[in-house]
């Protein structure tokens, strides 16, 4: 896995983390999950940042946005009980769709 890619879905997961203790924060009402917050998110943008040495700032937030909704969406299914209707799970699809097509057809996304 090229470098760029590596730091990239690192910091998907690092946002993905942070956002799923920032539901599970409560409004910023319980401390543990609160600083972990603020440390994924810190995580994520530093890698983020990173990867922006290897590829077009556009396609990494892209990616990152796109890769960050759709597992903050399987987690809220599966941790929190959350339910997405037909049009959720479509729309969540055509995202994937999209960074596929980034992914295997951009020659901008630095493969």
């Amino acid at each position: 896995m090229p470098k760029a890619y590596l730091l990239l879905l690192l910091a998907v997961v690092a946002e993905t983390i942070g956002t799923t203790a920032l539901q599970a924060s409560q409004q910023f009402s319980r401390f543990w999950p609160s600083v972990l917050v603020v440390v994924g998110y810190g995580i994520a943008f530093y890698l983020m940042a990173l990867t922006l040495k290897y590829m077009p700032v556009g396609i990494v937030y892209a990616i990152w946005s796109g890769l960050g909704i759709v597992l903050i969406a399987i987690i809220g299914f599966i941790v929190f009980g959350q339910r997405l209707d037909l049009p959720g799970i479509a729309g969540l699809s055509m995202i994937l769709g999209g960074i596929l097509i980034i992914h295997l057809f951009s020659g901008t996304a630095g493969h």
